[in-house]
C-alpha cells in the first residue's frame, strides 16, 4: 500500500526536477540516484550484480523498453499539468491487464475486469476534456504523451514478468537503468539546456525523491512482486496512486482539483479495484 501511495509522488517529483532539469537531463540524474540506492542495496545484502551472459539479451531489451517509456513520461509531465499526469501515468494497471490477457495463458480477463477497465478509461476520457470557453478540446500533447508512457511501462511490466523467469530481479532494476544512461545523456548534451537560474532545493528533492524512493527501493519492491504474483492481479493497491498523486498536486504544486479532476480520479480507481478481481 505505501509503495503505491509514494508512486502517486512521482509526477510530483517530476514536475519539481523538470522546473530546472529538461526531460533527458531529469532521468540521467535521476538514474544516477536509483543505480546508487540498488547496487548499495545488492552490495549491502551480498547480492551478485554482474548480469550471468544469457541474461544480457533480455536485459537489453527490457532496457530499451524501459528507456523509452520514462523519455516520454517526463516530456508528458512536461506539457502537462501534475493532477493530469498523476491519473494518466497511473493507468499503467490498466494496460498491463491487457497485455497479460493477451500475452499470458493464465491470467485473462473475466467479466468483473472488462467492466473494470470500461469504467477506468472512461475515466481517462472524462480526464482527457479540456474545456477553454466554448472550445472543447479532447487532452494536450503532453496527456496523450502520458498515456502512451503509461501503455508502455504496463507492457514493461508483463515483459518484465516473463523475462524474471530467466534474468534476476534485482540485477533487472538495476541494469535496466545503466543502459537508459548514456541515450540520456547524450540527449540532455546535444539538445537540452538546464535552467540553472531556476536551480532549487524544491528542484534537487523531486529527483532525489524520484531516483531513490521510487525509482531505487520502488522498482526493487515492484520487480520481487511480479515476480511472486500474477502482474495484473498484484497491483491491488494500485489504485491509491492517482488519488495521492491528485491531493499532492493540489497541495505541493497548488493546482485546482477540479470536479472534473475528481470524477476522473474516482473512475480510474473503481476501475484498477475491479480489475483485481477474479471473477
Amino acid at each position: 500500500m505505501l509503495i503505491h501511495i509514494l508512486w502517486g509522488g512521482n509526477p510530483i517529483g517530476a514536475k519539481f526536477g523538470l522546473e530546472v532539469f529538461p526531460p533527458a537531463w531529469s532521468a540521467f540524474i535521476r538514474f544516477l540516484f536509483g543505480v546508487a540506492t540498488i547496487a548499495l542495496w545488492c552490495w549491502y545484502r551480498g547480492h551478485r550484480l554482474w548480469p550471468d551472459k544469457k541474461e544480457w539479451l533480455p536485459i537489453l531489451s527490457i532496457g530499451s523498453l524501459f528507456t523509452l517509456q520514462i523519455y516520454l513520461m517526463n516530456v508528458g509531465f512536461n506539457q502537462t499539468t501534475g493532477i493530469n499526469g498523476a491519473i494518466l501515468i497511473s493507468t499503467n494497471p490498466l494496460f498491463a491487464a491487457l497485455f497479460a490477457h493477451l500475452m499470458l495463458t493464465d491470467d485473462r480477463l473475466t467479466t468483473m475486469r472488462s467492466v473494470g477497465l470500461m469504467i477506468a478509461f472512461g475515466g481517462v476520457c472524462l480526464t482527457l476534456i479540456q474545456t477553454t470557453g466554448e472550445i472543447v478540446s479532447f487532452g494536450t500533447t503532453g496527456d496523450w504523451i502520458c498515456l502512451a508512457s503509461a501503455a508502455l511501462l504496463g507492457y514493461r511490466l508483463i515483459a518484465s514478468a516473463n523475462i524474471m523467469r530467466q534474468v534476476d530481479p534485482f540485477r533487472l532494476a538495476l541494469w535496466q537503468m545503466v543502459v537508459s544512461l548514456p541515450f540520456y545523456l547524450v540527449i540532455g548534451l546535444t539538445s537540452e539546456t538546464i535552467i540553472w537560474s531556476a536551480f532549487s532545493f524544491q528542484a534537487i528533492s523531486g529527483l532525489v525523491y524520484q531516483g531513490i524512493i521510487v525509482a531505487g527501493l520502488g522498482f526493487m519492491a515492484s520487480l520481487w512482486l511480479i515476480s511472486k504474483y500474477k502482474p495484473s492481479v498484484m497491483t491491488g493497491f494500485n489504485f491509491l496512486s492517482p488519488v495521492s498523486g491528485v491531493l499532492l498536486a493540489g497541495l505541493l504544486l497548488g493546482e485546482t482539483i477540479s470536479l472534473t479532476a475528481i470524477a476522473g480520479t474516482a473512475l480510474v480507481a473503481t476501475g484498477m479495484v475491479l480489475i483485481t478481481l477474479r471473477s
